[in-house]
C-alpha cells in the first residue's frame, strides 16, 4: 500500500480565482459560503441528469461489473500461490491461470474505457444543456445587469463554474459509486474467504489513513501560509523592478528601504517553507514502515491460525486474497471519507451556476404586447424619474415632446443625465416612474423587439464584432443585397474607403474594430444603423476626438441620415446644435432650459456659458482650418 499523496500545490487556483482546499478539507473561505443543502436543491440538479438516465444505469452497470471483475485478479493470484506449493500442481494449470488473470484484466480494461467514454459523453452533454440555457438567459438580461455586473464573473460563470460540472459528473458522483461497489465487493469477499482475518485487515486501514489525513491538513494550512508570503514576495518585487517603480525608487533614492524589506519578505518564505518541508517528516518515516510492515500482520495472524491452531481450511493463497484485497480497500476508503468535502463544493458550483439562473430579467414583454403603426414617431417623456440606485436619482421629472420628424439635441455637462435619456426609449432601463411614449404608446407596452427593431442608435463607443465588414453591416439586416449594403456605405461616406481596401468588404476589422481609425468604425456604425433604416434615431455624437477629415465626413453622413426621421441627438458639435429643431439643456439630472440656439443665448446663462466652453473654441477651430484650406488652395 501505498502513502496517499500530499495535497496540490498552494499556488493551484479553482474557478475565479479561489484557491480550493486538499482533497478532504474545506478552506476557511468554502466553510462560511458553504451552500445550504435542500430537497429543492438536490431535485434541481437532478433535473439536468434526468435525459440521460439510460445513460447513467449503462455507467453503474459498467461500474458494478468492474467492481467485481476488479476481486478476480486477487482471486487468481491466491489459486496461483495454493497451486504452486501443491504437491499435484501442473505447468498446464499455471498457464491456464495466468490466462484467465490477463483475459480478466483486459475485460476490465475495456469495460473502464466504455464507462469512461460513456461518463465523458454525458459529462459534455449536460455542459452543453447548461452553456446553451445561461447564454440564452444572460442574453435576456436586461441593460443594467451588464453595467452593474463584472464582465470577468459572467465569463466565468459561462466556462470555469459550468465546465466544473464535468468533474462533478465524471469524478464525484461516478467514483462516488464506484468506491461505494468496489468497498461493499472487497469487504464481501474478505469475510467469505476468512472473517479473522478481514477483521485484522479492516483494523489496519484506520491506522493507516487518519494520521496521513492529519499530517496533510498540518502541511496544507503551512503550504497556504507559504503562498501568501510568495504572493507578497512576488508583489513587492513586481512593484519595485517594474519600469515606473523603479525610475520611483531612484528618484526618491529608496533603494536600500526596498532591499530591507524584500530581505525581509524573502526570510519569511524561506523560514515558512523550510517549515513546510520539514512538517512530517518523522511521520512519513513511521508511515512508510508501517505500510511495509501491515501485510506483514496480515501473513503474520494467517500464520498463527495454520500453525499455532493448526486451520486445514486456511491457506497460503487465501492469506494473500486478504492482503491483495485490503490493499484494494485502502483508496476507495480514503476517497469516500472525502466525499462530504466534494459534495459540499460540488453543491456550491451549482449554487453559483443557479445563482445566475435565479437573476429575474426587470425588462420583459407585457402580457399583451402592442406594434403600433410608426408612421408618426412622436416621443414623449411625461414627468419621467429614474435612479440606478436606491437614493441616488439621476432623471428627475424629465417631461418634454418630441413631434414626428423633427431632430432635437441635449446639451449640458458630464453626469447630467444625457445618456440616461436617450437609453429609456430602446428600454435599455426602465423608468423609476413616469412614462416614455411612442406614437402615444407608453414604451413599456410594446413588443419589446418590434419597438428595439424601429430604434437605430449610433453610440460614442463604436462597437465592432471582429469579423469582416460586410458580417459587421449584415447583423443589421441579414437578407441585405449587396446593392442596399453599397447604398448605405455611400449614405455614410466609407464605400470608396472600403473599396480601397485590398479585400474590400470581405476585410477583417479585428477585435472592436481596432484596424479601422477611429471615423472609418463610426462610418461603419452608421452605415450599419442605415441599413436596418429605423424610423427613430439616436445619436451620442461622439466626433470630437477625431480629426477635422473624419468629422467632415461623419457629420455629412449624419445628416443624410437624420432627415425624414424623427432623431434624438446628444450634441458635441455646434454645427449640431445649429441645426437641431429644438435644444434641450440639461444639468443635474434636469432639462432647465428649452429653445432654438439664439433663443437660449439670449435666455439661458446656462447654455450660454457652454456655448463659451465648448461650442464656440470649436467653431473658432473650425474657422481657422477652413481659413488655412483656402489660403492653400489660393496658393
Amino acid at each position: 500500500m501505498r502513502p496517499p499523496m500530499m495535497p496540490p500545490p498552494a499556488g493551484m487556483r479553482g474557478p475565479m480565482g479561489r484557491m480550493p482546499g486538499p482533497r478532504g478539507f474545506l478552506t476557511e473561505a468554502e466553510k462560511a459560503n458553504k451552500p445550504k443543502v435542500s430537497l429543492k436543491l438536490i431535485k434541481r440538479i437532478l433535473g439536468y441528469l434526468k435525459p440521460y438516465s439510460f445513460q447513467f444505469i449503462l455507467v453503474f452497470i459498467a461500474l458494478a461489473v468492474s467492481a467485481v471483475l476488479g476481486l478476480l485478479p486477487s482471486v487468481v493470484t491466491g489459486k496461483i500461490v495454493d497451486e504452486i506449493i501443491s504437491p499435484n500442481s501442473t505447468v498446464r494449470s499455471l498457464i491456464i491461470l495466468l490466462i484467465a488473470a490477463f483475459t480478466i484484466l483486459a475485460v476490465s480494461q475495456i469495460i473502464s474505457v466504455l464507462e469512461q467514454y460513456i461518463n465523458s459523453w454525458i459529462s459534455q452533454m449536460i455542459i452543453r444543456d447548461m452553456r446553451n440555457e445561461m447564454y440564452d438567459h444572460l442574453q435576456h438580461m436586461s441593460h443594467a445587469f451588464f453595467t452593474s455586473e463584472k464582465q470577468g464573473d459572467i465569463i466565468t460563470r459561462m466556462n470555469s463554474d459550468i465546465s466544473g460540472v464535468s468533474n462533478v459528473i465524471s469524478g464525484t458522483l461516478t467514483s462516488a459509486v464506484s468506491n461505494i461497489l468496489t468497498i461493499g465487493t472487497s469487504v464481501f469477499y474478505l469475510f467469505y474467504t476468512d472473517w479473522r482475518l478481514a477483521i485484522v485487515g479492516l483494523i489496519i486501514i484506520p491506522i493507516l489513513i487518519f494520521p496521513t489525513r492529519a499530517v496533510g491538513k498540518k502541511r496544507w494550512m503551512l503550504l497556504t501560509d507559504a503562498q501568501q508570503k510568495q504572493d507578497e514576495l512576488n508583489q513587492h518585487v513586481d512593484e519595485t523592478l517594474s519600469v515606473s517603480g523603479s525610475m520611483l525608487v531612484k528618484l526618491f533614492t529608496r533603494e536600500e528601504r526596498e532591499y530591507e524589506k524584500f530581505k525581509k519578505i524573502n526570510n519569511g518564505v524561506t523560514q515558512i517553507t523550510v517549515k513546510e518541508n520539514r512538517a512530517g517528516s518523522w511521520f512519513r518515516v513511521f508511515m512508510g514502515m508501517f505500510i511495509q510492515t501491515a501485510p506483514l500482520l496480515i501473513y503474520f495472524a494467517g500464520g498463527l491460525l495454520i500453525i499455532a491452531k493448526g486451520d486445514k481450511s486456511l491457506t497460503i493463497g487465501d492469506i494473500t486474497v486478504v492482503v491483495s484485497l485490503v490493499n484494494r480497500l485502502y483508496q476507495p476508503v480514503r476517497m469516500l471519507l472525502d466525499l462530504q468535502v466534494d459534495f459540499t463544493r460540488s453543491l456550491a458550483l451549482f449554487t453559483r451556476i443557479f445563482e445566475y439562473f435565479d437573476r429575474k430579467c426587470d425588462i420583459v414583454n407585457p402580457q399583451n404586447p402592442q406594434r403600433p403603426s410608426l408612421e408618426n414617431c412622436s416621443i414623449a417623456f411625461k414627468d419621467v424619474h429614474f435612479s440606478y440606485e436606491q437614493g441616488l436619482e439621476i432623471l428627475k421629472g424629465i417631461n418634454f415632446e418630441m413631434p414626428s420628424g423633427k431632430m432635437y439635441a441635449i446639451v449640458g455637462s458630464s453626469g447630467a443625465g444625457k445618456s440616461t435619456i436617450i437609453n429609456m426609449i430602446p428600454r435599455l432601463y426602465d423608468m423609476s416612474s413616469g412614462s416614455v411614449e411612442i406614437a402615444g404608446v407608453n414604451v413599456k407596452d410594446f413588443d419589446l423587439t418590434y419597438l428595439r427593431e424601429n430604434i437605430g442608435t449610433v453610440t460614442q463607443d463604436t462597437y465592432l464584432f471582429n469579423g469582416t465588414i460586410l458580417e459587421n453591416l449584415l447583423y443589421a439586416k441579414t437578407d441585405a443585397t449587396m446593392e442596399e449594403i453599397e447604398n448605405a456605405c455611400k449614405t455614410a461616406n466609407i464605400h470608396d474607403f472600403i473599396m480601397s481596401l485590398p479585400k474590400a468588404y470581405e476585410t477583417v476589422v479585428g477585435n472592436r474594430g481596432l484596424k479601422l481609425s477611429g471615423g472609418e468604425k463610426q462610418r461603419v456604425s452608421i452605415a450599419r444603423v442605415v441599413l436596418k433604416n429605423p424610423k427613430i434615431l439616436i445619436l451620442d455624437e461622439a466626433t470630437s476626438s477625431l480629426d477635422s477629415i473624419s468629422e467632415s465626413l461623419i457629420q455629412s453622413a449624419l445628416d443624410k441620415v437624420m432627415k425624414g426621421r424623427t432623431s434624438l441627438v446628444i450634441a458635441h458639435r455646434l454645427t449640431t446644435v445649429l441645426s437641431a429643431d429644438r435644444i434641450m439643456v440639461m444639468d443635474g439630472g434636469r432639462i432647465t432650459e428649452c429653445g432654438s440656439h439664439d433663443e437660449l443665448l439670449k435666455s439661458s446663462e446656462r447654455y450660454r456659458l457652454l456655448y463659451e466652453t465648448q461650442f464656440k473654441k470649436v467653431l473658432e477651430h473650425e474657422m481657422q482650418n477652413d481659413g488655412r484650406r483656402r489660403k492653400n488652395f489660393l496658393v
